[in-house]
Parts: C-alpha cells; sequence; structure tokens
C-alpha cells in the first residue's frame, strides 16, 4: 500500500476560540465542503465530538456515490483532533486537524494545519486514478480555503 499526504496550513484572522469551536461542530462539515461532491451526514446532529465518535456521511466523488464512516481517534481541544475513515472509498484515510495562535498576532489569529495520510485501494493497481483523486482533493480543500475564514470570522452557525 502506498502512502500519500496532502498538507495544508492557512492562517485565519480570528482566535482560537472562535476558530476551534467551528471546526468542532461535525455540522459545519457539509458547508465546507464543496456543493458538488453532494456532501451529507447522515448521523443525527448534533454530534458529541469526542475518541470513538462515529460519523456516517454520504457523498459523490465523480459521479459514483458511496457511504462513508469516519472515527474521531484524538480529541484534544483546543489544538486538535483525528478522524480516521472506518469505511469508505480509501484504503487508509488519516486527517489531522492541527490549530495554534498565531504567534505574530497577539491571539487574534489562528494557524490551522490540515494533514491527510491516505492510501489508494486495489493497490497498486490504483495508484493509476492517483492524479485524479490528487485534484479532487486539492479542489475540496482550496473550497475550504476559501469558505472557511468568512464563516469563523462571522461566526455563523451550522443550522439556522
Amino acid at each position: 500500500m502506498r502512502k500519500h499526504v496532502l498538507r495544508r496550513e492557512q492562517r485565519l484572522n480570528a482566535p482560537l476560540e472562535d476558530v476551534f469551536p467551528f471546526f468542532a461542530d461535525a455540522g459545519n462539515l457539509q458547508r465546507i465542503t464543496p456543493p458538488e461532491v453532494g456532501f451529507q451526514i447522515d448521523t443525527p446532529l448534533p454530534i458529541e465530538m469526542r475518541v470513538g465518535a462515529l460519523i456516517d456521511y454520504r457523498l459523490r466523488l465523480f459521479g459514483v456515490p458511496f457511504r462513508w464512516r469516519t472515527e474521531i481517534t484524538e480529541w484534544d481541544p483546543p489544538r486538535g483532533f483525528v478522524d480516521e475513515q472506518v469505511r469508505g472509498p480509501y484504503a487508509l484515510w488519516r486527517h489531522e486537524h492541527r490549530f495554534a495562535p498565531d504567534p505574530a498576532s497577539d491571539g487574534g489569529a489562528t494557524i490551522m494545519i490540515d494533514e491527510v495520510h491516505y492510501a489508494l485501494p486495489l493497490s497498486p493497481l490504483g495508484e493509476i486514478a492517483l492524479p485524479i483523486v490528487r485534484r479532487q482533493l486539492d479542489r475540496i480543500f482550496d473550497f475550504r480555503a476559501q469558505a472557511v475564514p468568512e464563516m469563523v470570522k462571522s461566526k455563523t452557525p451550522t443550522r439556522a
């Protein structure tokens, strides 16, 4: 199984005490995912985020619908958390979410780091799809990079 890493770092103009709760609310995940992915959370909201919490989703990748289940395997508020795929399209999916006050901002900004370790199924044949999968993951994380700053800044609630 060949492992890959996607890493993104972003400075958010909001203090850690505003940023972490936004990401700790699983309901916000749908809001920061591109609409064409058709992302829906099947687990009833609100979800108590903690080690062992299971979250079920439905989405479409390249037009193909599938179900995905992740488990929160690390929970360290407000510094971060980790979700790992239990069932889904990848042979491996481990998404680390890390947050820290931006030392240059005197507490008014947060550095957010996403690091995803993943492996494609059907190795080694599945590696043929790597350029397409990488492009889709970049698209999803590019969308998030645009959507998150305004949502965190406005403290927009998950449900209207």
